[in-house]
This record gives structure tokens, sequence and C-alpha cells, in this order.
């Protein structure tokens, strides 16, 4: 759903990109209205406001301009009247071939020397049907756009056609008696079947465009079963609460975003996350609305329902960012303004011009209908939508939630990526990076810390513990258990008093590093935090020593890697110690490091940097977002908090830092497929009109030549949905 000051409307009736540029005016004439843009390749206007509006009075103002406009309906609604749509385009498109055909059979067969042609009355039969039943939609529409004052593609496809048949009509009654004359009723049939043949495979095209926001929508439930002491009974999901439990059986999708109370599993996130495998879920652990429940039957506590979970969330993402208008759109735009008006001229020059040159008003004429029939404007206004609408769609499957245009447009040109530490390149979970036992029984040394850390929620005892399971070490029990505030943790174990904890503990100890004290020094260096495991009684003396860091995350040396290879630089900017920060550096080859900076600090590190460079910031904490939203470009790592997806333009729902080059590769596809799809359509219009002006591009092949620029465009821009990020190791 959008948000209160904004409005997201269905429109009907547009054509091409002089539509779209028409219902934006209109809508931006609409007191209150901040803002108004309009996707052709989805039909859709996002209308910001500024004040309370009633969506009546934008509704009314689409529709002054010659369109339709409705309220956003639901869904499903939605996909059936589209359906319904596709469906009928389909059956006029038929009945067009089927009476287009034998008029332009005569043209086909002339060149292997079968001379035969249709009387003049079954020409007009077979013809006028196709004109004026199903031309009709381009009478109405170009009927409309001139009352709004302006014109668009049906204008010029009706003029066109209409100038065809006419003239076709006045050569018939004009004809002496018995005589042939030469008729165009199979070029007027023929541009409006192909015209129909253009639209109908634009429109199965855009379908395929649009599968991403369809898939995500399939993923939501529309039914659970509620458990209420101990009773199960299914419900409607709209009549969950925030609280309530709810089953998920084997096999089923997880109705609403919660946490697992009772039973373990596996959940498969692949459509919501990109991740390949399954992720083992138990008590405690979170689950999101649309996922599969794998082999176990889970009891989860409803967290999250309707517009608050995160899959309708990337929806929103999802939506907001094929409905945007990329930068690059506004040349596309201030074109299109003044493309109808520019043909209509070249057409009334050609026809004139002719004339004066000495030709026919019959000439004259058919070479100003094929300049009205291939300048249709449809292929500049797909080019640049539909390239978003596919790259976004398949950059979400991997789990590369792209928030607008803008950010899909930028992020090809970054040249620098700064990361955040800790939850970006590191797991933020301590963990054992070195340890040292005086006597060398490094199992022994684990064990008795172990013991000590027994049944603790520190994060480095968890670390001491992850540890001991790891190597199968059994632990004792520890009597006399006591926490040293500011120090660490003691107890006795089999008659010895035992402590571990920080050098103050040492120091307070009256114990010398001794042997260790090199590890210690250069392990401080290194950033580590440092726990020494000492013998109060009946010996006073030091056991050995943990130091304990940040891991890297998996994929995070590839991440750099690449963006290396692509001439990209990298940078740290993290608050933590510089040790801990070139420490991480270093392992990863990244070129800058900027440590102990604070967090209101951030931001200002990025303006620095955005001197020389397109910087792209990735980061995943609230102290990150001042920084995300300095950047040129703000990544948001999977996890992340609210605040820092929301002042971010890419989201990732995994946190796989080789997601981060993969999300700029997608953006540099898309925006090669946009200029690509940009240089066509100029290119099919730039050569054709002068080709049709000058005599030499008859009104069928210009139509045929109108209708292909449209689904090449259209199914360039679908050749994104081959598109995989490179060895992330996943698949949607």
């Amino acid at each position: 759903m959008p948000s209160p000051d904004t409005f997201d409307l269905p429109i009907t009736g547009m054509t091409c990109a002089s539509c779209a540029g028409r219902v934006e005016r209109a809508l931006r004439k609409v007191p209150g209205v901040k803002n108004a843009t309009v996707n052709l390749a989805n039909e859709r206007a996002h209308v910001e406001v500024i004040e309370q509006i009633d969506p009546a009075s934008l509704i009314a103002a689409v529709d002054k301009a010659g369109y339709g406009a409705s309220l956003e309906q639901d869904p499903a609604v939605q996909q059936a009247d589209q359906l319904k749509r596709h469906d009928s385009e389909r059956w006029h498109l038929i009945l067009a071939i089927v009476l287009a055909l034998p008029l332009v059979l005569p043209m086909l067969l002339h060149p292997l020397g079968v001379h035969w042609i249709l009387p003049a009355w079954v020409q007009f039969l077979l013809a006028t049907p196709v004109q004026f039943f199903l031309g009709a939609r381009f009478y109405v529409a170009a009927f409309k756009a001139v009352r709004a004052g302006a014109g668009n593609m049906d204008l010029l496809v009706a003029l066109g056609t209409s100038a065809g048949y006419g003239l076709s009509l006045y050569q018939w009654l004009a004809a002496s008696p018995g005589s042939m004359p030469h008729l165009y009723f199979e070029a007027s049939a023929v541009v409006i079947a192909l015209v129909l043949l253009g639209k109908y495979l634009e429109s199965s095209a855009k379908r395929q465009t649009a599968s991403a926001i369809r898939a995500l929508e399939a993923l939501r439930p529309e039914r659970a079963i509620q458990v209420i002491d101990g009773e199960e009974r299914e419900v409607a999901i709209s009549a969950l609460k925030v609280g309530d439990q709810v089953l998920v059986k084997p096999g089923e999708r997880f109705a609403v975003d919660g946490e697992v109370i009772e039973g373990q599993s596996h959940a498969d996130e692949a459509l919501i996350s990109g991740e390949s495998l399954p992720v083992a879920k138990q008590p405690g652990d979170k689950v999101t609305g649309g996922a599969i429940n794998g082999e176990g039957r889970l009891l989860v506590r409803t967290q999250a329902l309707g517009a608050e979970t995160v899959l309708a969330r990337i929806i929103r993402l999802v939506e907001d960012a094929q409905s945007a208008k990329a930068p690059i759109q506004k040349l596309v735009d201030k074109v299109s303004q003044v493309f109808v008006p520019v043909v209509l001229l070249v057409a009334i020059v050609t026809l004139v011009g002719w004339l004066m040159a000495g030709a026919s008003w019959e000439a004259a004429l058919i070479n100003a209908v094929a300049v009205l029939v291939i300048a249709c404007p449809c292929a500049l206004g797909l080019a640049t939508p539909t390239a978003i609408m596919a790259g976004t769609g398949v950059a979400a499957r991997y789990g590369i939630l792209i928030k607008d245009a803008e950010a899909l447009e930028r992020a090809h040109e970054v040249t620098a990526v700064v990361f955040d530490k800790t939850g970006t390149l590191t797991s933020g979970t301590p963990q054992i990076a070195h340890f040292s036992a005086v006597d060398g029984d490094e199992n022994a040394l684990v064990q008795r810390a172990g013991a000590l850390q027994r049944g603790s929620e520190h994060s480095l005892a968890k670390a001491v513990l992850d540890m001991a399971d790891e190597r199968g070490l059994t632990l004792e029990n520890v009597s006399n258990s006591r926490s040293l505030a500011g120090r660490g943790i003691a107890g006795t174990l089999h008659g010895r008093e035992l402590a571990l904890g920080n050098r103050r503990l040492l120091e307070e100890s009256e114990l010398s590093p001794d042997a260790l004290a090199g590890s210690a020094q250069q392990w401080e260096a290194e950033g580590r935090t440092l726990s020494w495991l000492i013998e109060l009684t009946p010996q006073r003396q030091v056991l050995g020593l943990f130091a304990f860091g940040d891991t890297l995350k998996p994929g995070a040396a590839q991440a750099i890697e690449q963006l290396t290879a692509r001439h990209i630089s990298t940078h740290l900017l993290t608050g933590d110690n510089r040790g801990s920060a070139n420490v991480v550096a270093q392992a990863l080859g990244i070129n800058d490091v900027h440590a102990e900076v604070l967090p209101a600090d951030k931001a200002a590190t990025i303006i620095t940097l955005k001197k020389t460079d397109v910087v792209a910031m990735v980061g995943d904490g609230i102290n990150d977002a001042p920084a995300l939203a300095a950047a040129d470009i703000g990544i948001t790592m999977g996890g992340g908090t609210d605040v820092a997806m929301h002042a971010s333009g890419i989201t990732l729902m995994r946190g796989d830092p080789r997601l981060i080059p993969a999300a700029l590769d997608i953006s540099r596809k898309t925006y090669a497929k946009i200029r690509q799809n940009l240089f066509w359509a100029f290119v099919y219009n730039l050569i054709g009109i002068p080709l049709a002006a000058f005599g030499l591009l008859n009104p069928v092949l210009a139509g045929a030549a109108m209708a292909l620029s449209s689904v090449s465009v259209v199914s360039n821009a679908l050749l994104l949905k081959t598109w995989k990020p490179d060895d992330t190791g996943d698949k949607p």
C-alpha cells in the first residue's frame, strides 16, 4: 500500500510516450499534487501530494485528458482484468488477420507470376470491419487526444489508415464502369492488423516484465491455522492479530512473520531472500511470511501482519522501483512532447512536396500515410520502463531490492565502495581468533575456560563454549561460581580456584604474562580482545590466553576481489580501533581504512570521498543511516534496521557481501539495456521517417517496422531476465 501522501492509480487507454506525458501533466495540474510520474510499461501513475486530496479529483483529471483511471485494485482483481483485456486483444488480432489476409494475398502471389486481384466490392467488405470495428480503438483514443489538445500514436494510425481507406473508396467510386482502379484497402487493413499484432506482442512481453511482482504476490497465503488453548482452527489471515499463535505444517507457507516457539524444521526462503539452502529453524528463531516450511511442524507467535510483513515491504520496494522514472527518461519525455506534432508537420510537408514535384494525389497521399504510420512513438515510451521492470524484477529474485529507478541508474557509475565493518564484512559475533596454553595442552585450556563460562549468555563466553563443542570436549561443573565486576568470572574446579578475565584481573592478581607477553602484544595490535585464564589457588599462575575477534563473512574476500577487478576502489569506515580495522582490511585487500570514526563523522567522510568518486556506502545499523543517506548510493545489508533501509537505495536481503558487486552489475546491465533500447527507438524513426517521406517505404512495410520497433525494445529488455550474480553460490 502506498503511504498516505501518495496515490497509485492504474491508468487505461495509454498507447505511447505522448500519452504517458499527457497524463502526467494533467495530474500535476490538480491542486495539492506535488509530483506525478506515469509508467507506460506497467500502466500506473504514482502521485505525490502535499495536502489532503480527494482521489476523485485525480481520476477526473485523467478522464478529462482522455484516459481512464481508478483507485488501486486488489491484485487478484487487477490481474483478472489484465488477463481479460489480453484475451480480447488476441481475438481482435485473429479477426484482423483473417480479414486482412485475403486482401494482401494477391500482392504476395504477384512475384510468383500469379496475377489475381479481388473485386473492389470484396475488398471493401473485408477492409471496412477492420477499419471501423477493429480499428475503433484508434478513433476513440485519437478523438480524446484531439479534444485534450494533443496528439498520440492513435491519432497517427487513425489519420494514416483513414487516408488510405478514403483514397481507395474515392478511386473505386470515381472509376469508369468495368475498369479496375488501383485501391489501397489492403494497406489500411494490414497496417491496423500489424499495429494490433505489435500491441498484442508488446502486451505479452510486458506481462513477463511484471512476473517478479506476481511471483512475490503468489507467496501470500490466504488462510492460516490458528492455535487457541491447544485447539486448532483454520482462519483467514485478516482475522489474525499480533501475538496470535499459528501452526505451520510441513510443506506449507508461513502465513505471518513471527518467532518459533515450538518445533524444529528448515525454511526455504529462496524467493524472499535468494538464499538457495534451507535455513534451520528452532525455538527463538525468526520466520518470514511466504517462506516454505520444511520437514517439521512449527508453532509460531505472530509478530507482523499485512503491510508490515517483510514480504509486503519487499513487494512495495519492487513496485516503487518499477513505477519510478529514471533520470534518463526525462530526455524521452521532452522528445515525446513535440514528437507527434512534428510528425504531423513532416507528413503535411511530404504531401505538399510530392504534389509540387508533380506527383499524383494518390502517390503523394500514400507517402504521407507511410510517414504517419512509421512514426508511432511506442518504442520510445517503452524503452526505459521495460528495462527497469525487468532489471529490478530479476534483482529481487536474487535478494537485491532496488528502491527506485534513480538508484538503479546511478549505481552503474560507482567508482568507490565504502564498507562498515561489523555486520557488513564481519559476522558481528566474536569468536576465538587465537589462543595459547602455557603448558601446551590446548584442549585442557579450552575445557577449563568452558567450565567457567557454562550457563553464561555473554558473547565471549559463547565463543569459548562453541570451541569446546567443536572439539567435542566435556565440560565439568564449577563450584562457587561468581562474577568479578569489570574483570571477568571465577570459580572452583577440582579444588583449584580459576579465573578468566581481562588485563585488569591479571594486574590485580599481581601476575605477569611471562611467556605469553609477545603473543599478547601482537594480538592486541591486531585489535583483539584478550582474556587470561589464571589459577589463584593453590598456586598463583597464568595458564593461558584467549584472543577474541570478529570473523570475516564468507564471500567478503570474493566481493572485494570482484570490485577490484572492476577498478572500483574499496574503503573501510568503522568506529572500531585501528588495529582491528587494519587486520580486516589486510585480510580482504581493502584499499583504504578510516578507523575510530564517530557515527556523527561518518557522513563527513563520505562527503569528502564524493569530491573525487561516485560513492556507494554499505552498512546495516542505525549509526550508518547518515552515511548511507550522504552517499551517492546507499546499500543496506540483510537484517539491517528499518532506518538504514529507508536511507538506502538498495537493500540486500541476505548478509552476503558478494551481492554488493552483483547489485552494481545488474545496474550496469540494466542501464546498458536502456541505452540500447533508446538507440533503436530513435534509429527506427530517424531512418524510417525520411525513407517514408521520399517514397521508399510503403504503408504496409511502415506498419510492420513500427510494430517491430515496439516488440524488439521489449524483447531486448526481457533478456535481463537471464542475468545471474557471479559466484554467489545461490540460485532462487
